[in-house]
């Protein structure tokens, strides 16, 4: 059969993909919009705090161009796979675990936040091995809070857990210092 015999089928708009990469441009303009509002001393010569926002805004904007293309094109999911219904409840679970860490951080920290949001968002995603997740999710937390405080100084989040654990390895380094 040749090519011409072939008729390809007509695209159509995929609405979801759509949105999603509308929502992308929109989170690039507020990672643009809070860029700017970073102050920027002169002191700073080419690197300043502003470059990996931008970058990162940079990355958001392909990747929402792309896929408001994709979705133009009808979408980057196999025909097969647009009929499969949504899984609403395992959805919940991983919307729940966002909301949890954006509102549990404040009182109890970044690591304690971190693993309530990691479990129910393993839980989502069908896992029902939560001490497994919880022991995964406070591993990967404390890597990424000390890397963030102890590495690069910056505090996102400190509490109960962090206070505690900080305290420890300042009187650890104490001692080894003599």
């Amino acid at each position: 059969m040749s090519s011409s015999d072939q008729q390809a089928a007509p695209s159509r708009l995929a609405v979801p993909e759509l949105l999603i990469g509308i929502g992308l441009l929109a989170c690039a303009g507020a990672v643009a919009w809070q860029t700017l509002a970073i102050p920027v001393s002169p002191l700073y010569s080419k690197v300043g705090p502003t470059v990996f926002p931008y970058l990162t805004m940079i990355g958001l904007v392909v990747l929402s161009l792309l896929l408001i293309l994709a979705a133009l094109r009808g979408g980057w999911q196999p025909e097969e796979e647009k009929e499969t219904p949504t899984d609403w409840k395992a959805m919940g679970f991983v919307v729940i675990g966002l909301i949890a860490n954006l509102l549990l951080i404040q009182p109890l920290g970044f690591t304690a936040a971190s693993v309530i949001m990691f479990v129910l968002v393993c839980y989502g995603f069908g896992s029902k091995r939560t001490l497994r997740d919880a022991v995964l999710g406070l591993i990967l937390a404390l890597a990424a809070y000390f890397g963030f405080a102890r590495a690069l100084g910056v505090n996102i989040g400190a509490g109960f857990i962090e206070t505690q654990l900080n305290t420890v390895i300042d009187a650890f380094i104490t001692m080894l210092r003599g």
